[in-house]
């Protein structure tokens, strides 16, 4: 049977494995996985009358498709947790993250792993761009997260309990969280996401718990990983045997020595904690959360770079689903972050970006560089991450996306669209008191002076609140 070829031609070739870059070379894919590369590859090796397609990389580079080891394709780019939890349906919420996959493809994104969803969106979302319904990255998917009491996603009161539409799902006792493993195993997973404490205050599993449930997904043949902020819980999860782990904000000394000697890595994940701190302000974040967030990100600086001084890998992790990290915008940034926050060079990050976190693809060793045998999802960049990382932040610099070795065609007007989740119901962004209302002075528009800095609700929005909220009074057979 004839193969089907495709030539990226004289362009300068990032590797992804940290080498440096080698120009006026070529790229050869044959039948989905890449054939040659160098700058003595021609179209010359292309047996006579079989098919071969040319793309002219001159001037360009070619490099690996990013990959995202932490993106929440179910989450919607909602605006609250509640957003997240509780608003739209889990058919709406498929829908809609299938439309959002093509959006993170676009950005040059060519894989990701979603640590962590509602439902099994993420499993079945998986199996549809595998099979070529969806368009979008490879993936792996975790289910819902495993969390307790004390850890991330245990969002409400007791009273309200945990939705069934969460993103977490809360056990306290060890049997119960071995039964979760199983049951999210059955489901198709094939990852399972632990969450310790929200901030890395303190160890919410028991190192116990962590090894027991690590050791339980190993043998079912899975991969765990944890979100663990905090020294004591991303310590304990070294030795429970995780995988990898997101985060590490906080970490000792011996904590980094045990970290580097195990040789798991780290996905920090700081584009969330830099969006919020840089730019929270321009779309009315509250002002501790981007405190907080700022704070975060200023005390991850020394433990990255402690971390990265002693070897430890680290691997490219955005949070992209929240508003403050919308699909297909903000993936790269998390490469500059990187070199910024824990001093990697441009290579290093483009390495973390592409190479490292073929783990998280369950394809280590056989995707993530430009070298013979490895899978071509590659992408041609109008410009040079070495000299300047940002350059992949711009999607109209991502020219050209090739996904197991055929070029991928966009509908850049459906990508241009937005398809948030069900927005939660407001009444304001401040409160009316008397002041605002009586100590104005000037005539100033109270509109503009009680929304947080960079928000107006203007007639536009009052509108869209009417709408909705008649909209959701008919549905319950109230208007």
């Amino acid at each position: 049977m004839a193969s089907s070829w495709l030539l990226i031609a004289h362009g300068t070739v990032v590797d992804g494995a940290g080498n440096p870059p080698v120009p006026n070379a070529s790229v050869l894919v044959r039948d989905g996985l890449i054939h040659a590369v160098g700058t003595d590859v021609t179209r010359e090796l292309v047996p006579r009358g079989e098919t071969l397609r040319e793309i002219d990389a001159t001037g360009r580079t070619v490099m690996p498709g990013l990959i995202d080891a932490h993106c929440h394709m179910t989450y919607g780019e909602s605006r609250s947790e509640e957003e997240i939890d509780l608003y739209t349906s889990p058919e709406s919420r498929t829908l809609k993250a299938a439309f959002h996959a093509q959006k993170v493809l676009r950005s040059g994104v060519t894989g990701i792993s979603q640590p962590g969803g509602s439902y099994y969106i993420g499993v079945a979302l998986r199996d549809a761009v595998r099979d070529g319904i969806v368009q979008g990255p490879r993936m792996t998917s975790a289910g819902r997260y495993l969390s307790t009491s004390n850890g991330l996603t245990d969002w409400y009161p007791d009273s309200v309990g945990v939705p069934e539409g969460s993103i977490g799902i809360v056990h306290n006792r060890l049997d119960d969280m071995i039964d979760e493993v199983r049951h999210q195993v059955k489901n198709g997973v094939d990852l399972i996401k632990l969450a310790d404490s929200p901030y890395g205050d303190f160890q919410a599993f028991t190192t116990h718990e962590m090894t027991v449930l690590a050791d339980l997904a190993h043998q079912l043949g899975k991969k765990i990983t944890i979100h663990a902020r905090g020294s004591a819980e991303v310590d304990a999860a070294v030795t429970a045997g995780m995988d990898w782990i997101m985060h590490g904000n906080i970490l000792s000394d011996e904590t980094v020595a045990h970290l580097a000697e195990s040789g798991t890595p780290l996905v920090p994940t700081l584009l969330l904690l830099a969006n919020a701190g840089d730019w929270g302000h321009l779309v009315g974040a509250p002002a501790p959360l981007r405190d907080g967030m700022k704070r975060m990100l200023e005390k991850s600086a020394d433990a990255l770079h402690r971390a990265h001084a002693a070897g430890v890998p680290m691997v490219l992790g955005t949070d992209s689903g929240f508003s403050l990290s919308p699909y297909g915008v903000w993936h790269a940034r998390e490469l500059d972050l990187l070199m910024r926050y824990a001093g990697l060079t441009s290579l290093e990050a483009i390495k973390a970006g592409t190479s490292n976190g073929a783990l998280m693809l369950g394809l280590e060793g056989l995707i993530g560089t430009v070298a013979p045998g490895m899978i071509a999802d590659l992408i041609v960049v109008n410009g040079d991450p070495v000299a300047d990382i940002t350059v992949l932040q711009r999607r109209e610099a991502i020219e050209t996306v090739v996904q197991d070795g055929r070029v991928v065609e966009f509908d850049e007007d459906a990508i241009a669209r937005s398809w948030p989740h069900d927005r939660g119901i407001g009444y304001s962004v401040t409160d009316l008191t008397y002041d605002v209302v009586h100590g104005l002075g000037n005539g100033a528009d109270p509109r503009d002076l009680t929304a947080p800095e960079g928000v107006r609700f203007d007639d536009e929005h009052a509108a869209d609140l009417v709408s909705d909220l008649r909209r959701r009074e008919r549905s319950a057979g109230t208007f």
